[in-house]
């Protein structure tokens, strides 16, 4: 399922919380949480709120400040960055025009060619490293140009429907859309794209699955 989304202005495209508030397991459905701000579209985020770290600034405003591993970072201006948390700060950051950061991963494609490695990646949790390979269902989103982004989710674990896709997979849709960048958001039973008061794909749990928060674009 793909959305190739051009903005107006860089902060048309928007993060909310389950239930409006910032915090550890507190969920919602990605539909729930589009419907209470008037989402024509959306996607899962990167659930901050399985994890105590990870640098979270959203619609222009800290709320962690624990860098901690590779994070997306939209500007204001409409370009997209790839980073290193550990490097930075959110305020340092913040100055520089950043209006909203991702913490999850990894980035699987830059300067146009998928990046080394992601075949081996797990990924850091509260709980200890989870692998996230194989067949998976996905959600990630990639740069075309400056406010040119497009957003893809990959169902998964259905038999007979979708298997899902690796995450070099993931990285040659990307590529294939025209994305020079692109960034792993959370999958599995989170993944799910909304549109116009409906969920498009099938989620893997035969339902959707609370998550902390997600990006969406208001009618």
């Amino acid at each position: 399922f793909v959305a190739d989304v051009v903005l107006g202005d860089a902060t048309d495209l928007r993060s909310a919380f389950a239930n409006n508030q910032f915090g550890e397991n507190i969920t919602q459905t990605t539909s729930e949480i589009a419907a209470a701000n008037d989402a024509v579209f959306a996607i899962n985020g990167d659930y901050y709120g399985f994890r105590s770290t990870g640098i979270e600034i959203r619609n222009g405003v800290v709320y962690r400040d624990e860098g901690a591993r590779q994070g997306l970072a939209f500007y204001t201006d409409g370009h997209v960055e790839v980073y290193d948390e550990t490097a930075t700060t959110a305020a340092e950051l913040l100055a520089s025009g950043v209006w909203n950061t991702l913490s999850f991963g990894p980035a699987i494609v830059e300067d146009a060619q998928v990046v080394d490695g992601i075949d081996g990646v797990e990924v850091d949790t509260n709980v200890g490293n989870h692998s996230i390979q194989g067949d998976q269902p996905r959600t990630a989103v990639g740069v075309i140009d400056d406010n040119h982004l497009v957003f893809v989710v990959v169902d998964g674990r259905q038999e007979g429907y979708s298997e899902g896709v690796t995450l070099p997979g993931l990285a040659d849709i990307m590529l294939s859309l025209g994305a020079t960048t692109a960034y792993n958001l959370d999958g599995g039973g989170s993944s799910t794209m909304y549109f116009n008061g409906q969920v498009l794909n099938s989620p893997s749990n035969g339902g959707e699955r609370g998550t902390s928060d997600i990006l969406y674009v208001a009618g």
